[in-house]
């Protein structure tokens, strides 16, 4: 049986990413690791949390003891390696949290795998996930591919690069099994909502201004998360040792245009007329170091592992937006923050 390390399990990306793990393979073992800051809620696991094959962590990955316990008490075979700080804004205000988290946590990881799987290396994986941000921004044509140079404009995307660095130094230096993805913006279900979609479907729902920064022009090309969790299943069990992937959804969206969409799908939901949703817009100073736009080339991952998106923008969209509106009392507890009780109603005496 493999024994798998799934860090940030209880965040947005990584829930689906252990719930998919602990459905499609029973033989598996599943330890969810997270530190369960804002952002990890473990009621985004309710449906999988008495699995067999599951289990749950706490932990933070900054703490070199409880990584060195860990790997002591679990004897993992894999990492699965998701826990980040990720919210950029977040990173402008305390830009040393995000190197504590996200460099210096991936590097003690590394370092516990290193020293724990000696001799066994071919056997083991280190999956390491990262962001487009490494690459910086685009003019108006061209996409990121896995040759793009590093070019981070903000205090997360220069962490997640520095973390890619050490997770690739460690392949070549010591001889870790490891592998890479450099994703694009996910949406989907379970999403933390202080990041654009799920921000905009709450307070539009609730009829509140809906931010924009600048003028709305900057691009992003958009990844369903169910996608991405497919993807990282692909990568984990066929991707040659010391191999990188980008992920995107081929959807590149103005946020204004995505923002404008959200507007006319809510309105036909709630029952609004036309047009109303959309006065709710209100554009915002932007924020600084504002990538003007991203956009992956994930034609290596299609030809090498033959992974292609499963479902266009617009379907993902409605689907995105029928959870959140199905799901009141989840957008409820997370924005009251009363989610955070569930760790204690739910696991600290088990």
């Amino acid at each position: 049986m493999q024994k798998i390390i799934i860090t940030g399990g209880a965040g947005f990306i990584g829930s689906h990413v252990v719930r998919r793990f602990v459905k499609n393979y029973p033989d598996y073992t599943i330890i969810n690791v997270d530190k369960l800051t804002y952002a990890g809620n473990l009621a985004n696991l309710t449906d999988i949390e008495d699995e067999p094959n599951y289990r749950f962590v706490k932990g933070d990955i900054v703490d070199i003891a409880f990584i060195n316990q860990l790997f002591a008490d679990e004897q993992p075979d894999a990492i699965i390696h998701l826990a980040a700080e990720s919210h950029v804004d977040r990173s402008i205000v305390s830009p040393l949290e995000f190197v504590m988290t996200n460099v210096v946590g991936t590097v003690n990881l590394l370092n516990a795998a290193r020293e724990n799987w000696k001799g066994r290396y071919d056997q083991t994986r280190f999956y390491h996930i990262s962001t487009d941000e490494v690459y910086g921004t685009l003019g108006d044509t061209g996409m990121f591919t896995e040759e793009t140079a590093y070019d981070p404009h903000s205090p997360y995307s220069a962490s997640k690069a520095s973390s890619d660095h050490f997770v690739r130094a460690y392949q070549d230096t010591y001889g870790l099994n490891t592998v890479l993805s450099n994703c694009s913006n996910n949406y989907g279900s379970y999403h933390f909502p202080e990041k654009l979609i799920p921000l905009a479907i709450n307070n539009i729902k609730q009829s509140k201004p809906v931010p924009v920064y600048g003028k709305g022009e900057n691009i992003r090309d958009w990844l369903w998360v169910e996608d991405h969790a497919r993807a990282i299943d692909v990568i984990f069990h066929k991707a040659k040792a010391g191999s990188t992937y980008n992920i995107g959804g081929h959807n590149e969206w103005k946020n204004i245009d995505l923002i404008n969409l959200l507007c006319a799908i809510l309105d036909k939901k709630l029952n609004r007329p036309a047009g109303e949703s959309a006065r709710l817009i209100t554009f915002v100073t932007d924020r600084a170091g504002h990538d003007l736009r991203y956009a992956i080339d994930a034609t290596k991952l299609k030809n090498d592992l033959g992974w292609v998106p499963g479902i266009t923008f617009e379907e993902g969209l409605e689907k995105t937006v029928d959870w959140y509106l199905a799901n009141e009392e989840w957008l409820e507890n997370v924005t009251s923050g009363h989610y955070q009780q569930y760790y204690n109603e739910q696991y600290a005496n088990r």
